[in-house]
């Protein structure tokens, strides 16, 4: 095979599964480690992929969000999963926040008859979810409600995440990547996820995969402050062993 129809190969490769390692193309390709380097440094040379540690990624970049309607409906079993995973981590006596989000309210959903648990939540949908729960104690953040969403955000949501202290934080994010961490492209929603972050002792990120390896403009968090990240079975094993890699308890469901 040709070097020029080899790197043509590669780049549809990488684009495919979204994440590759060398020794993995070097297999695919049938060629040895050091050609996979060469071809890798000529691509990223040419702005069509990202080298990585190990391998190359498709800097892919999520610009807003879709609607939340449109939100609700995307890749909905797997969110189903990943929301009862999340709560089978949440311990009977725990104090908790659940960020809003499409992912986060099968959080809320799989709590509804457990005992003795605390939710903080900027979410009025996961409120009205629990809010006939008898073993669930329900406090709202407060703040400016944003009515295609339901969700609380501003001066006052921040002021209260302030003053909080919970045992885990369950975040939901439209962007995670590898080595730049969790990113958002709304600055306003930025504040009260670090503040949710800060308030809480262990960091779990819950998020389908789609969202994994995605870049956006605005830095929330790096890797190091996560602890675990639930995602669907789809997600990229390549993708899936970075985070693992930066000592990330990952979850596939």
């Amino acid at each position: 095979m040709l070097a020029a129809e080899r790197k043509r190969r590669i780049i549809a490769y990488v684009r495919q599964y979204h994440t590759a390692s060398i020794s993995t193309l070097a297999k695919e390709f049938r060629v040895h480690e050091a050609t996979i380097r060469r071809d890798l440094a000529e691509i990223e040379r040419e702005g069509l992929l990202k080298r990585t540690h190990g391998g190359a990624i498709v800097e892919e970049w999520t610009n807003d969000e879709p609607p939340f309607n449109e939100r609700a409906t995307q890749h909905l079993e797997e969110k189903m999963r990943i929301g009862q995973m999340a709560a089978s981590l949440v311990q009977d006596g725990d104090h908790i926040i659940i960020d809003s989000g499409t992912t986060t309210q099968y959080i809320a959903k799989n709590l509804l008859h457990r005992s003795n648990i605390t939710v903080v939540t900027n979410d009025m949908n996961i409120a009205a979810e629990l809010r006939d729960a008898p073993g669930i104690k329900v406090i709202v953040t407060g703040g400016e409600l944003y009515p295609s969403s339901y969700m609380l955000n501003g001066m006052f949501t921040d002021h209260v995440l302030r003053s909080l202290h919970v045992i885990k934080a369950f975040i939901g994010t439209p962007a995670i990547h590898p080595q730049y961490g969790l990113m958002h492209p709304e600055a306003q929603l930025v504040p009260a996820k670090q503040g949710m972050i800060r308030a809480a002792r262990e960091i779990i990120v819950v998020t389908d995969h789609s969202k994994i390896g995605k870049q956006s403009l605005h830095s929330v968090a790096p890797n190091s402050m996560i602890h675990c990240l639930i995602t669907g079975q789809e997600a990229d094993p390549e993708a899936v062993k970075s985070f693992r890699d930066a000592g990330i308890t990952v979850y596939t469901v």
